[in-house]
């Protein structure tokens, strides 16, 4: 299979992240709780000084409601303890009034010295259940006044979820010019709509590649209705060791004290639990092979315990290497990657697989850490 790249042509250099596990998702076994894994501020901030330590470019900080850290107050608390490597706040739109949003994200942009990206979620709040529809309007007003409120001296918006008129936006601008990059991913015809339109980086869930395809060409075509290019990424797990026969029984010891109910009460607790999404990943879990290998060196076994993202690359060092140099070559320059236990995964990939790879900050990429001049103040600039 050949797929011609739709992104922008500089393919030689990755954005490659790591995964903070702030929701209760760090395991030595899935699906077994481990006290001294729990999703407590300690643990977390090592994954994140881990990650910089490993040369990691990004590093997805996730969000959810009924377990781990709040994702805004943690990526605050990390401007401190860093210095290189860049934070993905996942932000769920609505949850937060937009202009007290707009104004929150300016300031961490200014705290991390643009070292701030955003991950757009649309999913639902406890105790509510509406429509993809509305979820995904909802989320378009918010990215839209986002934009307003960081690039207008004053917010006029009339939409069917918000209207704001006349309100001015000193000091909401951001480190960035035009503001922090915007990551996104969902399935929905609103969903690509909105990412086609509004957002950079279309981020996916582990699917085979012909799939994987499918998808980039269905949002590049939404993206090219508004004239605009966006990058591509894929989050998925991963399992590497110098040997493939080392990685496979590393993935089989991870799974051997799953219980499936237990497994099964872990995915039913995320508020995406029943998203379009989410159904293709249990999808893919179905039509695997008696090992759970969906291709090979894909391995779906993560995804008895976890929802969202549900399968790993497993292999060696060579292996996984050509499974990424396949997706750059299609198109993709974002990946974010994680491991069971998290902070461990890290040096492992960190020691076999960083070193073979280009990285790139994405940000840098975009031109979005503007030089201050006194003609022109920190920040003010229109996205492209």
């Amino acid at each position: 299979m050949t797929v011609v790249p739709i992104t922008s042509p500089d393919l030689d250099a990755a954005e490659v992240s790591w995964f903070a596990a702030l929701c209760s998702d760090d395991y030595q076994f899935l699906g077994v709780p481990d006290g001294d894994l729990r999703s407590s501020w300690a643990h977390c901030s090592n994954i994140v000084k881990e990650a910089e330590k490993q040369g990691f470019r990004n590093i997805l900080c996730p969000s959810s409601y009924q377990v781990g850290q709040d994702t805004l107050s943690f990526v605050s608390g990390c401007a401190p303890i860093t210095d290189k490597i860049n934070l993905l706040a996942a932000v769920r739109c609505g949850e937060m009034q937009p202009i007290m949003l707009a104004r929150t994200l300016a300031t961490l942009d200014h705290m991390l010295e643009g070292r701030l990206t955003v991950n757009i979620i649309s999913s639902d709040f406890p105790g509510q259940k509406e429509p993809s529809p509305y979820r995904y309007q909802r989320s378009r007003e918010v990215v839209e006044i986002l934009k307003q409120a960081w690039t207008q001296d004053e917010i006029n918006y009339e939409g069917e979820v918000y209207n704001f008129k006349g309100l001015t936006t000193d000091p909401v601008r951001p480190y960035q010019t035009g503001g922090p990059l915007l990551y996104f991913g969902g399935y929905s015809p609103d969903a690509l709509e909105l990412c086609g339109q509004h957002c950079d980086v279309y981020l996916m869930w582990p699917e085979k590649k012909e799939e994987l395809a499918g998808r980039m060409k269905a949002v590049n075509a939404v993206a090219e209705k508004y004239d605009r290019t966006l990058d591509y990424g894929l989050r998925v797990h991963m399992i590497v060791r110098d040997t493939e026969a080392e990685a496979k029984e590393y993935a089989e010891y991870i799974v051997s004290k799953l219980d499936d109910e237990q497994g099964t009460a872990i995915r039913e607790r995320a508020l995406d639990a029943k998203s379009l999404g989410v159904s293709h990943q249990a999808k893919n879990r179905d039509n695997a092979d008696d090992f759970g290998y969906i291709e090979p060196n894909l391995w779906t076994g993560v995804g008895r315990a976890r929802s969202g993202c549900g399968a790993a690359l497993v292999g060696s060092t060579d292996q996984v290497m050509s499974k990424i140099e396949e997706y750059q070559k299609m198109g993709m320059r974002a990946f974010i990657f994680s491991g069971y236990p998290h902070l461990e995964e890290a040096k492992h990939f960190g020691a076999r697989i960083l070193p073979n790879l280009k990285t790139c900050s994405l940000p840098e990429a975009y031109g979005r850490v503007p030089a201050s001049t006194p003609e022109t103040p920190l920040g003010v600039g229109v996205r492209r």
